[in-house]
C-alpha cells in the first residue's frame, strides 16, 4: 500500500500542473471556452466523450452539482471533447518545459519513467474505475514527457475512483468529505467551499453531520474518531491503487517513484502547484 501512496504522492504534482498552468487557461480561452471552471471540466472530462452534467458529477464528486452544470454540457458546444484533448496535451507541452526545463523534459530518466508509467497504465485492469478507464482509452502521445503526464493522470484518476468508492463505503457524502479535510488542516476551507460550489449553509449542514457522529468538534477541527475514518479512507483508497504498480511489480514501481520524486520536487519548488492545496497533498510527503 506504501507503493501506491508514494506513486500518487510524488505523480500529482506532475499531473497537477494541468489545474494551475496559465498556459492551459490561454489554450481553452483561444478555443472559446468561457472561463476557468469550464476549461477545467472540459479539459478533464474530455476522455469521457461529451458526458452529462449529472455524470461528471457523481464521477468528480465532491463538487455541488450546480457547478458543474454550468460548465457541462455547454463546453461541447464550444469544443468537442477530442479537440480538448489535443488543447490540453498542447499546453501541458509548453508548461511542463516551463516549469521543468528543456533538459529535464528531454533526459533519459523522463522517457524511463514515461516507459514505466505507460506499462503500469497498460497492464491494469480497470473494470470499475470509469475515470481511469477513459483516461487509458486516450491514445499515448509521442514525446515522453507527455506520455509520462498522460499515465500520471490515468494513474490519477484510478486512484480516484478507488477514492470515491471509499467514501462512499464510509457514509461520507461530497461536501462531508470536503468539511473532514478542512478539518485537518491540510486543504483551505475557503478553497475547499467556494472552488467547490457548496453554499455556507450547504457547509454547516455538513459540519453538523459529520459533528453528531463524532468526527469533528465545534472548533472545526477533526477528532480521533474523525482520523480514524480517515485513515481507513485513505489505506482502502491505497489498497484498491495497488493493481496500478503491480503491472509493473514492486522493482518497477519503486523505480518510478524514484524518477518521479526529483521531478515533482521542481514543480513545487517552482511554486507552479501551491503547497497548500485543495488536493489535500501533503509536501513534502507524509511517507519521505
Amino acid at each position: 500500500m506504501k507503493r501506491a501512496r508514494s506513486m500518487w504522492q510524488y505523480g500529482e504534482p506532475i499531473n497537477a500542473i494541468v489545474y494551475y498552468a496559465p498556459e492551459v487557461r490561454a489554450a481553452t480561452d483561444a478555443v472559446g471556452l468561457k472561463g476557468g471552471w469550464m476549461s477545467y471540466f472540459g479539459c478533464r472530462a474530455a476522455p469521457l466523450g461529451a458526458a452529462t452534467a449529472p455524470l461528471v458529477s457523481a464521477l468528480f464528486y465532491n463538487f455541488h452539482s450546480n457547478m458543474v452544470e454550468r460548465a457541462i454540457p455547454d463546453v461541447w458546444s464550444y469544443a468537442p471533447p477530442s479537440a480538448l484533448l489535443e488543447v490540453r496535451l498542447a499546453a501541458i507541452d509548453l508548461a511542463m518545459r516551463r516549469i521543468l526545463g528543456d533538459a529535464v523534459v528531454s533526459s533519459p530518466s523522463v522517457a524511463r519513467a514515461a516507459e514505466l508509467a505507460a506499462r503500469a497504465v497498460a497492464g491494469c485492469n480497470m473494470a470499475g474505475r470509469p475515470m481511469g478507464s477513459a483516461n487509458q482509452a486516450v491514445p499515448e502521445p509521442v514525446d515522453a514527457h507527455l506520455r509520462l503526464w498522460q499515465a500520471l493522470t490515468t494513474i490519477r484518476e484510478h486512484r480516484g475512483d478507488g477514492h470515491v468508492n471509499q467514501l462512499v463505503d464510509a457514509g461520507v457524502s461530497p461536501c462531508e468529505a470536503l468539511v473532514l479535510q478542512a478539518a485537518t488542516r491540510r486543504s483551505p476551507e475557503d478553497g475547499l467551499r467556494s472552488h467547490r460550489g457548496w453554499s455556507a449553509d450547504d457547509w454547516s449542514t455538513a459540519a453538523t453531520s459529520l459533528s453528531e457522529r463524532g468526527l469533528i468538534d465545534r472548533a472545526m477541527r477533526v477528532t480521533a474518531a474523525g482520523v480514524e475514518v480517515r485513515q481507513a479512507i485513505e489505506l482502502g483508497t491505497d489498497r484498491l491503487a495497488a493493481p496500478i504498480w503491480q503491472a509493473i511489480g514492486e522493482k518497477g514501481a519503486d523505480e518510478l517513484v524514484a524518477l518521479l520524486r526529483p521531478m515533482a520536487q521542481l514543480v513545487m519548488d517552482s511554486g507552479a502547484v501551491p503547497i497548500r492545496n485543495n488536493m489535500g497533498l501533503p509536501w513534502p510527503p507524509e511517507n519521505g
